[in-house]
């Protein structure tokens, strides 16, 4: 079960052609809260099986990336709020909406106790080269490289006071000063800087402040919670009405109808290729999902071939067979 999800979980939909039209809007919201497989009584879905399947979605979380608006960049680059007064709340209307990519979250937003920082977005599940679309009307300020995280980026300024940024990118399809709808097509997908596969890092910002995206989206529904999101000094980090269960059903039905496509490794992806080796030596840093994404094989793999499991705590220097 577990190596056939983690298997799966490389499945990603190629370039996706819906047009911003098509995007499910919130007042279609409460109905499709109301139908999905995650609320049914029917489902036959136990706890301990969601539990389950939501640990394999997340295990082996990568390090959160450097704050390219607080840390080792330039303000006048990156963060152009330093020093600006932001009130307590504001209004924002987020009622002309795109969804950047329809990958489920792979990793929420939230602190991350091991590594002693916060993980100011979500990652999106997505494959290298594909399509990801700009979340409101706006205008792109920036595109740029951070090599200790972000990788290939996009920071969009948009029209309702929002900025969005998009992470991990194998290329622009747009260029500083471009004026993009929400929908239109902005970059595509990849798995460049700190990245141990293809993923879509993507942050919602107001003035700097880093909002939980799931306090605008709803990622399993495919929507916005409401036409207005309020934005609090006070409760800006906390997600609205997500359900990690409905998350997982979403995934479920997401790589159900979307066909599969292995990753491999590529130097321009930032990883080396599929190593040759039997057997690798534990270094400094390491983690199961690394090892296993370094050398084109899979956590569940390791784990059976060398008689551990996904909690064992690794040790510089043990060797670990590949095959």
């Amino acid at each position: 079960m577990k190596s056939t999800i983690l298997a799966l979980s490389t499945a990603l939909l190629l370039a996706f052609g819906a047009s911003a039209q098509n995007y499910q809007l919130p007042d279609r919201h409460a109905s499709q809260h109301d139908q999905l497989l995650a609320n049914q009584g029917n489902a036959g879905i136990s706890v301990e099986n969601t539990t389950k399947y939501l640990e394999e979605l997340f295990n082996e979380e990568e390090e959160p990336e450097f704050d390219i608006y607080t840390e080792g960049w330039d303000s006048k680059l990156v963060n152009c709020y330093a020093g600006v007064a932001v009130p307590q709340t504001a209004d924002i209307d987020v009622s002309k909406f795109a969804i950047p990519h329809p990958g489920y979250i792979t990793s929420p937003y939230g602190y991350r106790k091991r590594f002693r920082r916060m993980h100011k977005g979500v990652d999106l599940k997505v494959n290298i080269g594909d399509t990801i679309r700009a979340a409101f009307d706006g205008r792109v300020r920036i595109t740029n490289f951070e090599r200790r995280g972000y990788g290939y980026y996009v920071v969009v300024r948009h029209t309702n006071d929002l900025e969005t940024v998009y992470g991990h990118l194998s290329g622009f399809l747009v260029e500083p000063g471009a004026y993009v709808k929400a929908g239109d097509p902005i970059a595509l997908g990849g798995n460049t800087g700190r990245s141990t596969g293809p993923h879509l890092h993507f942050e919602t910002r107001y003035m700097g402040y880093a909002i939980n995206p799931c306090a605008i989206f709803d990622f399993a529904n495919q929507t916005t919670h409401t036409d207005t999101f309020t934005f609090d000094k006070r409760t800006y980090q906390n997600a609205r009405n997500y359900s990690p269960a409905a998350n997982s059903e979403y995934a479920k039905q997401y790589l159900k109808d979307n066909p599969i496509k292995p990753y491999k490794a590529t130097a321009s992806s930032g990883n080396t290729s599929k190593s040759s080796s039997a057997s690798y030596r534990v270094r400094k840093g390491d983690s199961l999902s690394k090892i296993a994404s370094r050398n084109g094989t899979t956590v569940a793999k390791l784990c059976k071939l060398n008689g551990i499991s996904t909690s064992t705590k690794l040790q510089v220097g043990q060797r670990l067979k590949l095959r």
